[in-house]
């Protein structure tokens, strides 16, 4: 999760995948955690602005599964990681019906 003001993410906030499936190819967070979270940048003037996750070894894209589990209040970055590093980086926003993505501003320190 991403915690931040001004669309700007000021930390990454780790949480265990809860998936109960094959997390292989799965990853989803508690709504406790998501609570605790929007609670805590609330209690330092912040905001939830958005989530991310990894793709590995393929590309930076938004998925029809991102799609279909993603929060239209939010913003969702999404990485590629090949090889164990990460290589590319992009963030989407979704509508309110969920069928539909695009791709926001994104930047990120790339080494």
């Amino acid at each position: 999760m991403m915690v931040g003001s001004n669309g700007v993410a000021t930390e990454a906030v780790p949480a265990p995948n809860v998936y109960r499936g094959d997390q292989s190819d799965r990853f989803e967070i508690s709504p406790d955690d998501i609570l605790r979270a929007q609670r805590s940048a609330q209690d330092s003037g912040r905001e939830l602005i958005g989530f991310f996750h990894s793709h590995p070894d393929t590309g930076a894209y938004f998925s029809a599964t991102d799609l279909a589990n993603a929060s239209p209040w939010h913003s969702h970055v999404v990485m590629s990681i090949i090889k164990g590093e990460v290589v590319d980086a992009k963030c989407f926003r979704v509508d309110l019906d969920l069928t539909e993505s695009t791709e926001e501003e994104l930047k990120w320190p790339k080494s």
